[in-house]
């Protein structure tokens, strides 16, 4: 076949650039956090809508499912995108900052929208033009409530994954410029649980804690126990984070409280060793009980598991990235990170992958993820556009 199909496809999404970055800026500036995206959702609605493409709201309104014309032609590949945001201020100075207080896009869903959004723009129009090779057939997911890793189960149920043979997603990389990508098979994330742990004891007078029982230092012995035994249980090569990121108890500097509440996070790359650990964690716990007289209760919510890369999909995806990037700017990536991302209940049902998109300009050091100045340079909505609509074509080759 002739390869003009290509040429089209990134002549499609240029022209459509002014596009994508208006939608990147108005997500940018009206941020909604997860559970709670109706406006965004609206918004996006109202611009596929007028594609004439078919499109539905998700579960309570928030997020979107759109089809391509196409709808089963072939086999079905899924496009998949995050639309909300993080509770942190935006301190940036531009006219796109957040309007919403203690509200921002610190995490680049609004970037992984209007890219997304420029891909289907482009099949859609080659799809219109007559201009594809082979036919294809693609699902976008436009997805809510990431953060709370709420958001992929919900349009899972909605039949987000019906027919759908494998699963495509990017997520913006900041440590990486904009113009190139990073990809590993395998493991890409950790899994992710919660872990709240309440100590409980007697209280009394800070004076005479003889006739108390401490929470707090119960719980302080917890917190340096599993931190100490945690890694001294799991084997070295297998990567495990343990972190409390709240704690809290007590009204009065000189009132030793009735109870103590921890919060933390357990995160690791292997089911078996997850399991271990959280089974460890217990384990300790009932011994800080005993020694201490308090009683500990500790329950875990399980969160996200691993994002397990496909092979066959990583290695297409690498081959488009490198006839449209260079070979240069396409780099394997050594470790998985130990974020976590709800994308991993997609690919738990269907082959998929996610690629690191890289979102720095020219400014050093650039700003990091989760970060109330975190920003972008908006050339890597192109790039994620390409690189997607690529592969929707490439993948749905007949031969």
């Amino acid at each position: 076949m002739p390869s003009d199909w290509r040429t089209l496809i990134n002549s499609s999404v240029d022209e459509c650039l002014e596009r994508m970055i208006a939608l990147r800026r108005h997500m940018h500036a009206h941020p909604e956090p997860s559970g709670q995206e109706l406006q965004t959702s609206l918004h996006l609605y109202q611009l596929i809508d007028e594609l004439g493409l078919t499109v539905r709201m998700g579960p309570e309104g928030c997020g979107l499912i759109v089809e391509s014309r196409n709808p089963g032609a072939s086999r079905r590949i899924a496009l998949r995108a995050d639309i909300d945001a993080l509770g942190i201020e935006d301190q940036k100075q531009v006219a796109y900052r957040s309007t919403v207080p203690n509200v921002m896009h610190a995490c680049g869903h609004d970037v992984h929208t209007a890219a997304l959004f420029g891909a289907l723009l482009a099949l859609d129009r080659l799809e219109c033009e007559h201009a594809l090779p082979w036919p294809i057939t693609w699902r976008g997911i436009f997805q809510p409530a990431e953060e709370t890793g709420s958001g992929a189960k919900a349009l899972i149920a909605a039949g987000a994954l019906d027919g759908v043979a494998t699963i495509l997603a990017a997520h913006v990389d900041p440590t990486r410029r904009a113009g190139s990508i990073g990809l590993r098979t395998g493991p890409l994330t950790a899994s992710c649980d919660d872990m709240r742990i309440t100590v409980r004891g007697r209280g009394g007078h800070a004076a005479r804690p003889h006739e108390s029982i401490d929470p707090i230092a119960a719980a302080a012995e917890l917190v340096s126990t599993v931190y100490q035994f945690v890694p001294r249980a799991t084997d070295s090569q297998d990567a495990v984070v343990v972190s409390f990121g709240q704690i809290y108890g007590g009204h009065n500097r000189n009132v030793i409280p009735e109870e103590v509440v921890l919060q933390g996070t357990v995160r690791t790359l292997n089911a078996t060793v997850r399991e271990k650990t959280v089974q460890h964690i217990s384990t300790l716990a009932d011994g800080i009980e005993r020694v201490t007289g308090t009683k500990v209760d500790i329950c875990f919510h399980r969160g996200s598991p691993s994002v397990m890369n496909d092979e066959a999909l990583t290695k297409l995806v690498s081959s488009v990235a490198e006839d449209l990037l260079g070979a240069n700017n396409v780099t394997a990536m050594p470790r998985p990170s130990m974020g976590s991302e709800d994308f991993a209940y997609y690919v738990e049902r269907v082959p998929g992958m996610m690629f690191r998109l890289g979102a720095a300009g020219d400014r050093q050091p650039w700003p990091g993820l989760h970060t109330p100045l975190f920003d972008v340079d908006e050339k890597c909505l192109a790039v994620g556009a390409k690189i997607m609509a690529h592969t929707v074509v490439e993948w749905s080759n007949p031969n």
